[in-house]
């Protein structure tokens, strides 16, 4: 008859001589133990880590150890899964042997396996923002690859860019060459022009009165504007 009993205790002595500074035992009763695992140091100083638990059932090693991964660093989630599919089948491969050493020993390599992994996952990264930057580079270097529907889109904004250019033009060219008007011209065009100055005035709050008398015989007077040697003055005088 197999004495389980002794069996653990004689693997329990063992595991803790092996791995003195990862081993912690947590209750007796049932058995149950921690021991963590790390691996090795990758190319730039990476490592990935996990903390095994295991728990004695009562006929181990005929029947498998219950196992959990207690915590872990750097795993992803289908690290942890991988592992727990491992552990699976070496606790199947080992039935009726002390089984401990072997299983933490699997995990040992699937962690450094996961490190390499991780390099030539970094590498492959690396890589692939390097082709990124040289098609990016070589996009700037080309230009815009020209194909019928951008060349009509481009073609229809330039002509919409070109008429308006062409309706500006012919405004400044209009308003340039309109003729200024003379004094005389905006007075006959805007018949408001002549009460202006009134208006503004009597809207500053001065009152203006204006003597009508002294323009009734203006148009009798003969104003000979267009004489150049015409002085208005000169009429005031003679008067006197």
């Amino acid at each position: 008859m197999t004495d389980y009993a002794e069996e653990q205790r004689n693997e329990l002595e063992a595991i803790e001589s092996i791995y003195p500074d990862s081993f912690t035992v947590l209750s007796d009763e049932p058995t149950s133990f921690t021991i963590t695992v790390t691996s090795d140091a990758g190319e730039h100083g990476e490592t990935v880590e996990a903390t095994l638990k295991f728990t004695y059932v009562e006929k181990y090693p005929d029947e498998a150890p219950l196992w959990e991964i207690h915590s872990q660093e750097n795993l992803e989630d289908q690290d942890v899964e991988d592992i727990l599919t491992l552990l699976q089948q070496q606790a199947e491969e080992n039935l009726g042997m002390v089984m401990i050493f072997t299983l933490v020993t699997a995990v040992q390599e699937k962690l450094n396996e996961i490190v390499d992994l991780m390099k030539n996952r970094q590498e492959e990264e690396k890589r692939r923002k390097e082709r990124e930057a040289e098609e990016a580079e070589k996009v700037a270097f080309q230009g815009t690859v020209v194909t019928i529907e951008n060349f009509l889109a481009w073609k229809a904004e330039f002509e919409l860019d070109m008429a308006e250019l062409r309706r500006k033009k012919q405004k400044e060219e209009e308003q340039a060459g309109k003729p200024k008007l003379t004094g005389k011209q905006l007075f006959e065009t805007d018949h408001n022009l002549d009460t202006s100055d009134i208006q503004f005035l009597e809207d500053a709050g001065n009152n203006v009165e204006v003597d009508e008398s002294l323009f009734q015989d203006i148009e009798d007077l003969d104003l000979d504007e267009d004489d150049p040697d015409f002085d208005p003055l000169e009429m005031g005088s003679d008067e006197d």
